[in-house]
């Protein structure tokens, strides 16, 4: 019984997106059919989100259980019945900040910073490359939808979303999601720059906005507006308001932006994260992943050696990944070919899956075809014999014409010399070594 629930689980996990069309490649595609272990088309060989997909709910869950059993368990909403809990996300409707520019009086983001003051979300929006604002039926609320896929991937925390792991494996994966939970993930909060610099102690060392003398990370995401601290704290609290146009702290150095090292002013919206301490600070535009420059999406991040990274490429620097399923490997077995790292049952041919250990491989576009469908769907075409060109066989190339570098094949269409290491000409696929057998080539009657 045990065995047939699981069975119908995956059934209906490669239901998800069945048919779907191919943004990418359109009609090329017959809809989407994902492959049995990659995380890809088996019709176009696109990804999920290459594809015309409504993911929203399973990107919620996704989410949710990122969150679940973490200090961020606000972001989410209480356990459904299926025990999943979902990402509340905040979609919400705004006055427009450009009403004169042809854009409507009302502007509904996909997601936004989850703070009370309307005016900061805004101006956080404003502050985003045009392309990037998650404005609802825009480019960049794809682009959102595309990060949400690529940068949290759900084979990433969730061993039900792997292939075939083995019981020891299945362990150590849960430890690496329980400590990337403890150690590094975290989500960006949005304030004022001016009170966030109220959280800096005089001496410029990491603090916290005051509240009872700790953070509230939870409360931050909601409320900007916060009690007075008590007398003794207020001392290490105080927030700078006046001076020039850049933000000072009790130090009076300057703020500069974490990421571009420029300044930071008053007034602006400034994103911070709490694993990184009070001392740090980053504009809107400039939260990005050190690896791959993108935004985090929905500001979630994970935080390592001083530096922000998205879930992806942070579980990249602790685990390597597989380059055939995508997903961290956790085996202590793997190999290594083309600078990339395999599974050793998934360094397999790209078109037919076939295994490629001992066997001899080509690579196209950085993935391992075997020599079969290499012949088949790669291979050059010798213009002499119109037969594919094997990949180990030496050929030549002049423009998108390709020859075996044969005496049989690499030779004057005129008179059958040779031309490999002589001068030629190329005229309409053909070859001639001299102008005497292009005349004889071009008027034929008149020799």
């Amino acid at each position: 019984m045990e065995i047939q629930k699981e069975m119908k689980k995956m059934t209906l996990g490669h239901e998800i997106g069945a048919g779907a069309l191919c943004l990418k490649c359109k009609d090329k595609c017959e809809g989407f059919e994902l492959h049995f272990w990659r995380k890809i088309c088996r019709n176009c060989k696109c990804s999920l989100e290459d594809h015309d997909v409504q993911m929203a709910s399973a990107e919620s869950k996704k989410v949710g259980k990122l969150f679940e059993d973490t200090k961020y368990t606000g972001l989410i909403a209480k356990l459904k019945t299926d025990g999943i809990p979902a990402y509340r996300g905040n979609k919400v409707t705004i006055p427009s900040a450009e009403p004169a520019k042809g854009i409507g009086k009302m502007v509904t983001f996909e997601w936004a910073p989850q703070v009370a003051n309307q005016h900061l979300v805004k101006r956080y929006m404003e502050l985003l490359p045009p392309e990037r604002r998650p404005v609802s039926g825009t480019q960049g609320a794809e682009y959102r939808k595309r990060q949400m896929a690529k940068q949290l991937p759900e084979h990433d925390q969730d061993p039900s979303h792997c292939h075939e792991l083995s019981p020891g494996e299945v362990k150590i994966m849960q430890q690496y999601v329980r400590k990337c939970k403890d150690e590094a993930l975290g989500v960006g909060d949005l304030k004022l720059l001016e009170e966030v610099v109220g959280g800096v102690t005089q001496s410029g060392a990491k603090g916290h906005i005051a509240q009872g003398g700790k953070s509230c990370p939870e409360t931050d995401l909601k409320d900007v507006t916060r009690s007075l601290p008590e007398p003794e704290q207020a001392s290490k609290a105080t927030i700078s308001t006046t001076g020039s146009a850049g933000a000072k702290g009790n130090s009076g150095r300057d703020y500069l932006c974490f990421q571009c090292h420029q300044e930071m002013k008053e007034g602006e919206p400034a994103v911070y994260a709490d694993r990184a301490g009070y001392d740090k600070l980053w504009h809107p535009a400039c939260f990005v992943c050190c690896v791959c420059s993108e935004l985090l999406v929905d500001m979630i991040y994970f935080w390592k050696k001083d530096k922000l990274y998205c879930g992806r490429h942070y579980g990249e620097s602790e685990k390597p990944r597989c380059g055939g399923c995508d997903e961290l490997i956790f085996s202590n077995e793997y190999t290594q070919a083309e600078s990339q790292n395999w599974h050793l049952k998934h360094f397999c041919c790209y078109d037919c899956d076939c295994v490629l250990a001992g066997e001899t491989y080509v690579m196209e576009k950085d993935k391992p075809v075997c020599k079969t469908c290499y012949m088949k769907n790669y291979a050059m075409i010798c213009v002499a014999c119109q037969t594919p060109i094997e990949p180990e066989a030496q050929r030549v190339s002049y423009g998108e014409s390709h020859w075996h570098a044969e005496p049989q094949c690499f030779q004057c269409s005129g008179c059958s010399k040779c031309l490999i290491g002589q001068r030629f000409m190329a005229m309409k696929n053909m070859l001639v070594c001299s102008v005497e057998c292009k005349k004889i080539l071009t008027n034929p009657t008149t020799n």
